[in-house]
């Protein structure tokens, strides 16, 4: 039932601004960290085994932090530390704000003001958005839709499932690990490829329940769910992780577009894999129906992860 409260809460609320979220202090721990190891490692070798420390170091305080918290919370009332639980927890989805983050972009597309668009998708993607043009911009949109369904609210819901806040706030540092310096280029290759892989693992039934779910809501949403199986199956690994893919591909054949192709990063052209067919071109439409999808798919989710819930306790 927490969880349940939780992602309502989400839904009326999102993240209120100015509210000091744990990922961000997540986030300021991993920079601090990592300024002290880089003064002692400087070698791949040893930039590996920083990176270790640092991966390690960080999810298990933010665990024993959050399970802490409401150890002591609960010395001083059981209903406060299930207030304090489900608050946490609530911390951990992003669905209402993954929804105005799309919509920052919507807004100013559908009134025609490119240059305002371009500046707002800056805030959610790492490629270059200084010179797309319209489609270019919406397909970007979608991408960041379809890929964090699965990691801004399957995955943390999954886990506060399987463990409460603990085991969500476990996987939330993981994964803001993964964002900070799980990177393949020079400077994180070394440093982050323990907290990549940290991620892959924790990512990867989360992401394949995403892609099921997604054409489940399809069908429920009476896009084109077969198509959406098809893409499925057809394109979820087509990506460098193993994971990434699941949802993108599912959303890009219920709707019937195609995702992926160039992008600019740091003014390089990169060449990702096409995740989908062009049976549509692209349009602001889409980036409204990858929203209702994403809407019904953490619905759905809730649902199924609850019911599960409930039987796994009878039968225990």
């Amino acid at each position: 039932m927490k969880v349940v409260l939780a992602y309502f809460l989400d839904l009326t609320f999102g993240d209120p601004e100015g509210y000091p979220h744990p990922v961000r202090i997540i986030g300021w721990m991993i920079q601090k960290q990592e300024k002290i190891l880089r003064k002692y490692a400087k070698d791949k070798e040893t930039l590996k085994i920083a990176g270790f420390i640092l991966c390690l170091f960080t999810v298990s305080m933010v665990y024993i932090l959050t399970y802490l918290i409401l150890y002591l919370a609960g010395m001083v009332h059981i209903y406060l530390k299930y207030l304090l639980e489900v608050l946490i927890i609530y911390t951990s989805l992003a669905t209402k704000d993954l929804s105005k983050a799309a919509n920052r972009v919507f807004k100013p597309l559908r009134e025609g003001n490119i240059i305002e668009a371009r500046k707002s998708l800056s805030f959610i993607v790492s490629r270059d958005t200084d010179k797309l043009e319209e489609e270019d911009i919406i397909r970007g949109v979608i991408e960041t839709v379809s890929e964090n369904i699965s990691d801004g609210i399957i995955a943390p819901m999954f886990y506060a499932f399987i463990g409460g806040a603990p085991l969500a706030m476990f996987y939330k540092a993981a994964s803001t690990l993964d964002s900070m310096v799980g990177y393949k280029n020079e400077k994180y290759k070394d440093l982050g490829f323990v907290s990549a892989k940290l991620d892959d693992v924790l990512n990867f039934i989360p992401a394949r329940i995403t892609g099921f779910l997604v054409i489940i809501s399809s069908y429920v949403l009476r896009y084109d769910y077969k198509n959406s199986w098809k893409v499925f199956l057809r394109d979820r690994l087509k990506h460098d992780s193993p994971n990434s893919a699941h949802g993108e591909a599912a959303v890009a054949g219920a709707l019937g577009i195609q995702l992926g192709g160039l992008n600019y990063y740091f003014g390089k052209p990169v060449i990702k894999p096409t995740l989908g067919d062009k049976k549509q071109k692209i349009s602001l439409r889409h980036i409204r129906e990858s929203i209702r999808i994403m809407y019904m798919t953490s619905f759905i989710g809730l649902l199924i992860f609850y019911l599960i819930d409930i039987l796994i306790r009878h039968l225990i």
